[in-house]
Order: structure tokens, then C-alpha cells, then sequence
């Protein structure tokens, strides 16, 4: 191990320890960074605000509160929340992507009987918690499916991922029944939580049809137009939108999507007669595809920003889609958050910095794809949760395990921390935005990057070095100058994820991996999993509006220097 002492133009210090490498350090070129305060590029709207899961019922456990509560927290607006299955039948009880509210059932007579206990539950944890719902419309009750038999799966991670497409992915029986179910849930959430709460949702039908629907292209436009006819009757007020399609990229979800956005436009209304279906906002999802080489996680994020780029031309290439609110209702490094690394080893990077520095390199290029097609971008749903009761750090796609926040969770807390303008940036080290698209980050050297943002009385520059391979290197040097300081003075706060700063992770593996940490061990988990800083803040001069800070960043590592003055 080794320490940098690293001085600033003003003479102040940073000390930071790092995991060397190599046996000696080669001083090598800094990476130069500059940011404009004073040069405005967009709004630095939340649209990181936004997460979702497989397993509704996990939102009231003892975990899921707690996350749900810190997600609350971290963000100066109301964050968003997705889930699946909260119309699917059974008791309620929590599975590896399952769930159920049982919403739904029907009399020895086939008539509806509903019951919101659980939804209530879902939905009354969010709300205490000034969080809004993006209501998922789905999936279908056994007593409505086309095939009801089977209908309960017991997939566990290994297992064929289609196991999961059992009686809950068919379309109803009776497309009234459906239509009213839909009525019914959205009048009830108006009647509980009143009309101006529930206008502030949005409302979606189903999740990726060219997947989780075992009906053709048609029955899902009647499903679309059934559900939000009745969600308009309900709330004429209310805001639904389509159709989180996956693949985005792919010619056939692209054939989806045209022919959905064309149906709402254009088409027969299925339940009305009429011509087009509401449309309030426009939802797709995008995907990265990490590989095992060599013994080796490799990323790939090309995949996921062809998947935004794809979904953001579709949307701007229509009149009527253009200024929609768009929401990729899912936007991760790959599929499937519930495969652990121990069956899928390419998943391995989900525990460490590796999954802090992809998170903070793709969402910067989310901002630059939606300033390149000129469309209203609202929110990516970040589709990472916690698993309730499963072994510490197992390798799911999560924010947390057993309480503890993993790293990536303080990515988000850094997001929070920033607001105001997107200000111009410049880095040597930073992929071109079309480069990054079409090959992510391969070359010899990792990506040096900088997303940054200015307010009233302060600015925040979020940077990171990142690539595609998981592998340690030597810390590197990073000359950070900034013009357009608009004070005298200023505090600096230097935040930090890395091997040594803001890592549960690390910490744990430490102790020896326990399964069964003691008390002890779980509050110093606890704190470790919460952001970080190096030092204490700095009073620095501003001399002619400019201020030059050195910094040395480990390899996957991100770092948010924050100025107030």
C-alpha cells in the first residue's frame, strides 16, 4: 500500500491510500479535467431518482423499509418507484422474482372480488415515505388467465430463465373483467390517497411485451387500450404510457414500438371504438452485456446506450412522441438482477467499485444522448433493489444486502448532492459520446470522465476512471481546474468510492466473509456502507474565478468534489 500526498495550486492536502497495483509506481501523466461553472449545457434534472424490482412484496420487510427510506433520503425530489407482479394471486409471500398481492379472485359464481390489503401495503410504504408509484398494470390474476394452470413458479437462479412465463404472462379471459380490475384499483387509490396524490403518478400496462406476454403484438394493443380506458375513466386526469419494451436496439422491438406508438396514434381503439389510445409518456428499457474472459468481468455498456439511443430517435421521430416525458422503465448493466454471480460469474462486478464507476460513467452519457435527440427525458429506472434473507453479498443486482449498502448505492447519494445547471466539461481521458455508444470503454487506457453541475451557492463535479475490464491498477493522477467561480472563497468536500472509502464490501471481506456478522460487525458494515470523504472540508481562495485541485483516482473509483460557498 502506498500514499499519495497530493497538493493543489492553494496548498492544500489530500492523503489517500490506495491498493497498489504493481510493485513500484510510475508517475504518469495527469489526466486533465476542466470545468466550466459559468457555461451552462442543460438542466441537472434528478432522472437517476427513479428504482424498481422484481418482488413487490419486499417494499414492507424490515430490508426493503429501510432501503426505501435511505432512497427517500438521498434525493431532493420525490424518487420513483417500480415493481412487478401487484396484481398477480397468492398470499403475499416474497420469492426469487415473485410476487403476489391478490388483488383479484372470483366467487364459486365468477364474480370479481378485490382485495387491496397488500397493494396498500406496496404503495402506503412509498407514499409515507413521499416516494410516488410508477404503477405497473399487471401481471393477470389465475382466475382471469387464458391459462391459469400453472401458474405459481419456483425458478431459482441456475434454472431456465423462461420458467418464470407461467399462467401470470397470458391474457384475460374476459377483457371487461380486466378492464373493470383496473378501474376499480385506480378509484380505490384516488378514494385512499386523493386525486391531486394519485395525478402525480404514472401509470404503465405490463412489462416487455416481446417477453413476459404469451399473447400476440394485437392482444397486447387490446390489453393497452382496455387498461387505459379504465385508468382514464377512473382519473381522466390521471398519466399512463408504453410500453417498456426490451431490447430496445433489436429490429424486433423496434417493430413493437413503431406499431405500438402508430396504435395509439392512429389506430382502432380496442375498448372504445375510437381512433388512438392515450399516451402520456413513453417507456422502453436498456441493457449492458458483461462477459466472463479469461476468468475476467468484462462490461459492456455499448449494448445499454444503443438501447437509449434506439429508444430516443423512435421517440423523436414521431410528432406526436417527441415531447412526451420519456422513462427507460429499466436501465442496468445486463438482465437479470436475481442471477447471482455464483451461476452467472459474469455478474461478479455487482459487489465491488466496478458496478459504482459503470453506474456513474453511463448516466453522465444518458444526460448527452437526451441533449443529442432534443427529448424530454424524466427519469431511468435503476432496476436494483435488496433480496430479503439471502446470503450476504451474494452477487444480485442490488443497492443493499441484509441492510448494508453496497457501493454503488453511494453513486446515487453523490447524484443527490448535485443541482442547478450541467455545466461544460472537458477531460483528455474521456470517451467521445458516439465512441462510447458503439464500443464502450476498451483501449489500453481507462476512461478518465467528468459530469458537473453548478447552483446559487455551490457546484459539484462528479469524476470517475473507468473500463470495461475488472482488473486494479495503479491510482492515477487528476488535474481538476475550474473557471467560473463565482465567490472569493469556497469549501471543498471531496466524497469518494474506491477499495478503501465508501466499500461495505471491502470491509466485509476483511472480516472474513462472515454469513452470520456479529452485532458489532453489522453496525461497522453499516457505516461503512455510507458515503465518505477524504479529509475534512477545505476553505480555499478563488483567485480570478479559477481554482486548481489534484486528485489521485484508483482505477473504478468515482469522486465528487463539492465547492459551497
Amino acid at each position: 500500500m502506498i500514499k499519495h500526498f497530493l497538493t493543489c495550486c492553494l496548498c492544500v492536502s489530500f492523503t489517500i491510500t490506495t491498493i497498489k497495483a504493481q510493485e513500484t509506481f510510475v508517475p504518469q501523466k495527469s489526466a486533465e479535467v476542466k470545468i466550466m461553472l459559468d457555461k451552462p449545457v442543460g438542466d441537472m434534472y434528478p432522472m437517476w431518482a427513479w428504482f424498481g424490482y422484481d418482488e413487490p412484496n419486499y417494499t414492507y420487510m424490515k430490508d426493503g423499509k429501510k432501503l426505501l427510506t435511505e432512497l427517500a433520503a438521498l434525493s431532493p425530489v420525490p424518487v420513483y418507484v417500480r415493481a412487478h407482479s401487484l396484481l398477480v394471486s397468492g398470499d403475499g409471500t416474497a420469492a426469487l422474482k415473485w410476487g403476489s398481492t391478490n388483488a383479484y379472485t372470483e366467487d364459486s359464481n365468477g364474480n370479481p372480488i378485490y382485495n387491496w390489503k397488500i397493494v396498500d401495503s406496496i404503495f402506503d410504504t412509498y407514499i409515507k415515505r413521499g416516494m410516488k408509484p410508477l404503477a405497473q398494470i399487471g401481471f393477470m390474476p389465475q382466475a382471469m388467465s387464458t391459462h391459469s394452470e400453472p401458474y405459481k413458479h419456483f425458478w431459482k437462479p441456475g434454472d431456465p430463465y423462461s420458467d418464470i412465463l407461467t399462467g401470470w404472462a397470458y391474457p384475460p379471459k374476459d377483457y371487461n373483467k380486466w378492464a373493470e380490475l383496473v378501474y376499480q384499483w385506480v378509484k380505490h387509490s384516488v378514494e385512499r390517497y386523493g386525486k391531486k396524490e394519485v395525478e402525480s403518478w404514472y401509470w404503465e400496462v405490463w412489462n416487455e411485451p416481446n417477453g413476459y406476454w404469451k399473447g400476440t403484438m394485437e392482444e397486447f394493443f387490446k390489453l393497452y387500450d382496455y387498461s387505459a380506458d379504465a385508468v382514464k375513466r377512473a382519473l381522466p386526469t390521471a398519466k399512463i404510457g408504453g410500453l417498456n419494451i426490451a431490447g430496445t436496439r433489436s429490429e424486433n422491438a423496434q417493430k413493437w414500438t413503431n406499431a405500438f406508438i402508430q396504435h395509439c396514434i392512429s389506430g382502432t381503439n380496442y375498448a372504445t371504438g375510437k381512433k388512438g389510445s392515450p399516451l402520456d409518456a413513453f417507456l422502453f428499457h436498456a441493457k449492458g452485456n458483461p462477459k466472463l474472459v479469461d476468468g475476467i468481468v468484462r462490461m459492456d455498456m455499448s449494448p445499454q446506450l444503443k438501447d437509449i439511443s434506439t429508444g430516443f430517435k423512435i421517440a423523436s421521430s414521431y410528432p406526436e412522441t417527441k415531447n412526451l416525458p420519456i422513462i427507460i422503465g429499466e436501465s442496468d448493466p445486463e438482465g437479470c438482477a436475481a442471477c447471482g454471480m455464483a451461476t452467472n460469474p459474469q455478474n461478479a462486478y455487482r459487489n465491488g467499485t466496478m458496478y459504482s464507476s459503470y453506474t456513474a460513467a453511463s448516466f453522465a452519457r444518458k444526460y448527452l444522448l437526451a441533449d443529442k435527440y432534443n427529448v424530454n427525458f424524466l427519469g431511468a429506472v435503476s432496476w436494483s433493489f435488496e433480496f430479503e434473507n439471502q446470503p450476504w453479498f451474494y452477487g444480485f443486482r442490488d443497492l443493499a444486502t441484509n441492510g448494508v449498502d453496497k457501493p454503488v448505492l453511494n453513486v446515487f447519494r453523490m447524484f443527490g448532492k448535485m443541482s442547478g445547471k450541467r455545466v461544460a466539461v472537458q477531460s483528455s481521458r474521456m470517451t467521445p459520446l458516439d465512441a462510447i455508444v458503439e464500443n464502450s470503454v476498451r483501449g489500453e487506457q481507462s476512461e478518465i470522465g467528468a459530469l458537473a453541475s453548478a447552483d446559487k451557492k455551490t457546484a459539484a463535479i462528479m469524476l470517475w476512471n473507468y473500463h470495461d475490464l475488472d482488473q486494479l491498477e495503479t491510482a492515477e493522477s487528476v488535474q481538476v481546474s475550474i473557471s467560473g467561480i463565482k465567490a472569493k472563497k469556497v469549501t471543498l468536500t471531496h466524497y469518494t468510492i474506491d477499495s478503501l472509502h465508501s466499500n461495505s464490501y471491502e470491509v466485509w471481506k476483511k472480516m472474513d466473509s462472515p454469513q452470520n456478522p456479529t452485532a458489532e460487525q453489522v453496525t461497522a458494515l453499516e457505516k461503512a456502507g455510507q458515503l465518505e470523504t477524504i479529509g475534512n472540508p477545505q476553505k480555499l481562495n478563488v483567485k480570478e474565478g479559477a481554482l486548481e485541485i489534484n486528485i489521485s483516482l484508483p482505477r473504478q473509483a468515482v469522486s465528487l468534489l463539492k465547492l459551497d460557498w
